[in-house]
């Protein structure tokens, strides 16, 4: 991250007052335009103490990165879809863009670990300040403990932050406990925090800022997945890492050219991706014209795995050749237009199902790069489409709706958001979806069981559960499939038949993969 707060902290601090009165020279007279007498006396320079001589105008990236975080906490908002439309409302330049993007995703990411320092530093329990205060104090402390802005930057930008949208009163609390903030680095601060405490889950809760029942989830499913429990130091640090942008040209039909003469480097797991240098993407004509998509290449790979199975001979009855797909759960989009091209190549033609409307169309115009008549769009139950077109499909996606564990780099908010009652809830409906979806595959053809989580309750357990209830159902080997279309062809994501991709060993979202075949 370049410093940025060098630069919002020499902005001039608009309405610190230089105490010159409107009739003259600043020393004519020792009375001010009010014709009150001044004290000269009591009369000082900017310092840490003075927070009312501090700017009181809020700096834009500042004011974006405060208001994502409202929005997240007040609306149930999600940053990233917040943070774009936030940027252009306040026509911040690519570098200021820069830095609200760090401030905000930083903050969120962090809070745990900053709210346990500022509860050292505030004299009554955080639930009880008002949450404008607490978001302003938290985009202070990662300032202040996490970004390389300088102390006096971030104090007096925050403050000034703080007396433009909440009021004076407020501005000096949050001056007052930002300040006791300064008095330990971020390692000082984690080893007060961590004093005495033997817990290894609630150490690594405050040093990664993961709530203690992810931390546990997450050891429990790299050892689900067949990886050590060690390694889970590892995972929670690459979830608070910023992720790069992946971008994938659709085959056949989108092109890279400008994304690498723009800045971006070939990607290294997948043909056709690449690493985005940063910036504004949309400024792309393939990107605008959906030919080129910003997708993780964890999606890429399980998407392009699915399209490559080999099916064998086709059962007497079948048809012609392999030619219908479907993406049971396909909103917002981005598998579906990798899929949508990949079928154009293969002679196929896709059915995207997406029950919400609104996310329906999102789907289609992800889709419109790829021709018109090789997709179609159903707005519907994906519970349904088993029963209602029963073994139609040679090839079927199924992307259930899950918790997002697998995507926290991401969705910075979701770890503070999602609790173990959404696993037990999501369960029957992902059930349900995988019947559907095996219901509608023919004979010899093959469903892809994916979810953007790890955990053994949304993946493995899932799979296990709807295998023993049916005999005409067999697992393939879905780490060998991730191989077989990977650049290095050695992922080393395979155990027990399904695959789990990792954000520490292959740098793309947490996604599973299972790939079973319906017995011919």
């Amino acid at each position: 991250m370049s410093e940025s707060g060098g630069n919002a902290g020499g902005r001039s601090r608009g309405g610190s007052g230089s105490g010159r009165g409107k009739g003259g020279p600043r020393d004519a007279s020792r009375r001010n335009a009010q014709g009150r007498e001044r004290n000269r006396s009591t009369q000082k320079s900017f310092t840490e103490n003075a927070p009312a001589q501090r700017t009181r105008r809020a700096d834009p990236a500042r004011l974006v990165a405060f208001e994502v975080l409202r929005a997240v906490a007040a609306e149930d908002a999600y940053a990233n879809l917040v943070l774009p439309s936030r940027i252009r409302h306040h026509g911040l330049d690519k570098r200021d863009a820069g830095f609200a993007t760090e401030l905000s995703y930083g903050a969120l990411r962090g809070q745990g670990t900053y709210d346990a320092v500022l509860a050292r530093c505030v004299d009554r329990p955080l639930d009880q300040l008002d949450p404008a205060i607490l978001d302003a104090l938290r985009i202070g402390a990662h300032q202040l403990l996490a970004m390389r802005v300088p102390a006096h930057a971030a104090l007096d930008q925050t403050v000034g932050l703080a007396r433009a949208v909440i009021g004076a009163g407020p501005s000096a609390l949050i001056n007052a406990v930002l300040r006791k903030v300064t008095a330990h680095t971020l390692d000082e601060w984690l080893e007060l925090l961590v004093a005495g405490e033997s817990d290894e889950t609630k150490i690594a809760s405050i040093r990664y800022a993961h709530p203690e029942w992810i931390v546990r989830a997450m050891r429990q499913s790299l050892v689900a997945h067949g990886r050590s429990a060690t390694e889970i130091n590892d995972l929670l640090e690459a979830d608070n890492a910023a992720p790069v942008v992946n971008l994938v040209a659709l085959p056949g039909l989108g092109s890279l050219d400008e994304a690498l003469e723009n800045g971006a480097t070939p990607g290294e797991l997948v043909e056709g991706s690449a690493l985005s240098s940063g910036g504004d993407l949309g400024r792309l004509a393939s990107v605008r014209d959906g030919s080129t998509r910003v997708q993780d290449v964890g999606s890429q790979l399980v998407a392009r795995a699915m399209a490559a199975v080999d099916l064998g001979p086709r059962p007497a009855g079948a048809g012609a050749a392999d030619e219908a797909w479907l993406d049971l759960c396909a909103g917002p989009g981005g598998k579906a237009a990798l899929l949508g091209a990949l079928a154009n190549e293969q002679g196929a033609t896709l059915l995207a199902n997406e029950p919400a409307p609104h996310r329906a169309k999102l789907v289609s115009q992800a889709l419109s790069a790829v021709p018109k008549d090789i997709w179609q769009v159903r707005t519907g139950d994906g519970r349904e489409v088993g029963t209602e077109q029963p073994e139609a499909f040679d090839r079927v996606l199924v992307d259930v709706p899950c918790s997002g564990l697998g995507a926290l780099r991401r969705r910075p908010e979701s770890r503070w958001r999602r609790t173990p009652k959404d696993l037990a809830d999501l369960g029957p409906l992902q059930r349900a979806l995988l019947k559907s979806a095996l219901d509608a595959v023919r004979p010899g053809g093959v469903v892809a069981y994916v979810t953007c989580s790890p955990h053994p309750a949304e993946t493995t357990a899932v799979v296990s559960d709807v295998l023993r209830k049916r005999d005409d159902l067999e697992l393939l080997d879905a780490g060998a499939a991730l191989d077989s279309v990977s650049l290095t062809g050695n992922l080393g994501a395979g155990h027990d038949s399904t695959a789990q991709l990792w954000p520490h060993i292959h740098q793309t979202d947490a996604m599973f993969l299972a790939l079973i075949r319906k017995k011919a």
